[in-house]
């Protein structure tokens, strides 16, 4: 049985390696391997496995969420926020990077969606980055890091499915991400001042002349407008899962009124829109529940042909514990981020490590915030990383591939070093949940 298992995991690779989508892989190694141990048994255990994942209350909230973001992102309340932040930022070496920064904070905590937010970089402060005499490497690796920061601040869909995954709270998963989110956008802005300090060419302030032109009065006087609808949405979305007054999936629909009522607001709503909107969401949401549905077939012969047991002789056979195979763990997410998405490395690597750590008496919530923080290096690294290519895709013809494989080897450097910080001070993601008592 144990070979099979070994079998399934050698041929799910190899498909992946001569290109064959990850969705059809899973299922294919699934079906025959678990049709070679049980035969027509695995068929029969099936259908009840995948009405039981998706009939789950708590996928009704991955709709909403990205409904959300979809809308905001449409009612172009970006542009303005941007426009805003880079001026008020603009006069530091480094300055309009950092407000790149916050912006993806604050675009992470509302729409979460990291292509939308790397295409609203690209497009609005690339080619101004450029101008202004950036380095190429540095703009495009700030704006791919800052577009996947809503991957770990909530409401994130990658802490919603571990909260299945993992059998947790998503208001406890939620509340413990603000911690990590936080660190790494921290440690993002640190690293820019310093580089703006110590190589000032390639972050070059906006000239003074540029800043004079618009007042303090009326720059804040913006500032407040494009940021008050955004910061009350988050406040009432997070707000009240975190508190304890609304559930998720009754939170994400407060989210998706909101962002409506925002756009309507801004002047840019229309019934073209409306279903532009609805549409992207239906592909979203429809891509994630097919790879999810998928994932239990191989789910299901893989544990059915002991595999688990494999892994638990694997991770027995570590010197160093329980620090160790946290770190096996880690390196295994971290490697397979360079060739599968977030999606897949969810549903298939940590279902089959998460079982041991559990044994081992790893805290469930500090391991869901160190495994969120890895798979955001999923979108970085080349050669399969997202963000590259959506950033690719909307750069100017001067700027090359390879100029944002180079700019984004920091970044990747610099989320490593969270990911320790993380692991050394467990409490930057346990301190919320106890404070609140979850």
């Amino acid at each position: 049985m144990q070979t099979y298992a070994l079998m399934m995991l050698g041929g799910f690779f190899i498909m992946l390696m001569i290109g064959i989508p990850v969705a059809v892989s899973i299922a294919t190694v699934g079906f025959v391997f678990g049709y070679l141990g049980f035969g027509d048994l695995l068929f029969n255990l099936l259908p009840a496995r995948l009405y039981g994942i998706v009939s789950g209350y708590q996928w009704m909230a991955i709709p909403l969420f990205v409904f959300m973001g979809v809308m905001l992102e449409k009612s172009r309340l970006a542009d303005d926020l941007l426009d805003v932040m880079g001026h008020i930022a603009g006069g530091v070496k480094g300055g309009m990077a950092v407000g790149i920064v916050l912006f993806g904070v604050l675009m992470g905590a509302t729409t979460g969606i990291v292509g939308a937010t790397i295409i609203t970089l690209g497009l609005l402060t690339l080619p101004t980055l450029l101008r202004r005499g950036y380095d190429k490497s540095v703009a495009c690796g700030v704006i791919c890091a800052s577009g996947t920061l809503g991957q770990i601040i909530p409401p994130s869909l990658i802490l919603i499915l571990l909260s299945d995954i993992m059998q947790l709270s998503v208001g406890t998963l939620f509340a413990a991400a603000v911690g990590p989110g936080m660190l790494l956008a921290g440690v993002y802005i640190v690293y820019l001042l310093v580089m703006g300090w110590l190589r000032p060419a390639s972050m070059p302030p906006i000239p003074i002349a540029e800043r004079d032109a618009v007042s303090r009065r009326d720059l804040w006087l913006r500032f407040f407008k494009v940021l008050v609808p955004p910061v009350m949405l988050v406040v009432a979305v997070l707000g009240s899962i975190v508190g304890g007054v609304a559930a998720p999936t009754e939170a994400a629909s407060m989210g998706a009124v909101g962002a409506v009522l925002i756009t309507v607001l801004s002047g840019r709503f229309s019934w073209a829109t409306l279903k532009a909107v609805a549409l992207d969401t239906s592909k979203i949401t429809a891509i994630m529940m097919f790879i999810l549905m998928l994932a239990q077939v191989f789910a299901l012969s893989f544990r059915g042909l002991q595999g688990e047991e494999l892994i638990a002789h694997v991770f027995d056979a570590l010197p160093g514990g329980v620090n160790t195979a946290v770190w096996f763990m880690m390196m295994i997410i971290f490697v397979l981020g360079f060739f599968i998405e977030w999606i897949e490395i969810s549903y298939i690597a940590v279902p089959l490590f998460l079982p041991i750590l559990i044994n081992m008496g790893v805290d469930p919530v500090w391991l869901a915030m160190l495994i969120t923080m890895n798979l955001q290096s999923s979108f970085l690294t080349p050669p399969f990383g997202w963000a590259l290519f959506y950033l690719k895709g909307v750069a100017p013809p001067g700027v090359n591939i390879k100029d944002i494989y180079r700019g984004v080897v920091p970044f990747i450097g610099l989320q490593l070093c969270a990911l320790v910080l993380l692991f050394l001070y467990p409490q930057i993601a346990l301190w919320l949940p106890k404070a609140i008592g979850w």
